[in-house]
């Protein structure tokens, strides 16, 4: 199968970025509030898409941020089988294991963003209870690093474009929590852009039809010194999300939820400057 991965750049300096293995995808002087959904959106509605094919869109940090080459993900991906629908290069495994799911930990990284997320989900998946739905670290991808088949693509671009025009709408409530701007790291960006990111996890986190190969998360880097202490009760709370979902049964919830809050409460006990 066909795997056409892009990498987007937005400079001079990005452009250089752009690995060998990876095609060039140009978001220079486009909208930067949106950033790598513009190019991605637009990619999506300009182009025919090849059913036979699988598309992925790589920000200019993926090699800081999985410490992978590019010929190291074009290996994985070139040797995965045709009928795989998602193919993933998730890093932060801490943060897929402790959290409950990628919107509980988008509301702990960026304070004042539940307001854009719970609009969002209203708009897009107006049964989903968030109290109830826990993503373990194969249904986790951060940082938009996938490449998947033009059917998973679909899905996501429609539920995208839902928000997308929400949030330009401008006049309106949810429009004015989606274009704030919330804390990134040292940083702020529109909450949008944050809420965006997640929607691949939503889908796999939702719907159990799509075939999912994923880079080994606990390989790539992590994003929490503190967390990283606990690696194996990571582990533990990862495994017991996976088989919570592939089971149903309780018991697994019951058995993370308790031994997440045990982690918490030892991760107050450590030094601040931890």
């Amino acid at each position: 199968m066909k795997n056409d991965i892009y990498q987007i750049f937005y400079s001079d300096e990005t452009r250089r970025m752009v690995a060998p293995d990876f095609i060039p995808l140009d978001n220079s002087g486009q909208r930067p509030d949106w950033r790598e959904y513009w190019p991605m959106r637009r990619f999506f509605l300009e182009n025919t898409l090849d059913p036979e094919a699988r598309y992925g869109f790589f920000s200019p940090k993926f090699t800081l941020k999985t410490r992978l080459t590019s010929a190291q993900a074009r290996e994985f991906v070139d040797s995965t089988p045709d009928d795989v629908d998602v193919i993933t290069f998730s890093p932060f495994f801490d943060q897929a294991a402790f959290f409950d799911n990628v919107f509980h930990h988008a509301a702990a990284c960026h304070p004042g963003i539940e307001h854009a997320i719970n609009g969002a989900l209203r708009l897009i998946a107006p049964d989903l209870d968030m109290t109830a739905t826990f993503m373990s670290s194969v249904q986790t991808v951060f940082c938009n690093y996938l490449i998947a088949k033009p059917a998973f693509w679909q899905e996501w671009l429609q539920k995208c474009e839902v928000i997308f025009n929400a949030a330009e709408a401008r006049d309106t409530e949810l429009a004015l929590r989606l274009n704030a701007e919330v804390k990134y790291e040292q940083q702020r960006a529109p909450a949008k852009v944050f809420v965006i990111e997640r929607i691949p996890s939503l889908i796999l986190g939702t719907q159990r039809q799509w075939k999912v190969r994923n880079f080994n998360p606990m390989t790539l880097p992590i994003a929490s010194e503190p967390l990283s202490r606990f690696g194996a009760d990571l582990v533990a709370l990862d495994a017991l999300k996976f088989a919570a979902n592939a089971t149903g049964f309780p018991q697994y919830v019951t058995a993370y939820l308790q031994l997440r809050s045990a982690v918490n409460e030892k991760l107050k006990t450590l030094p601040r400057s931890a």
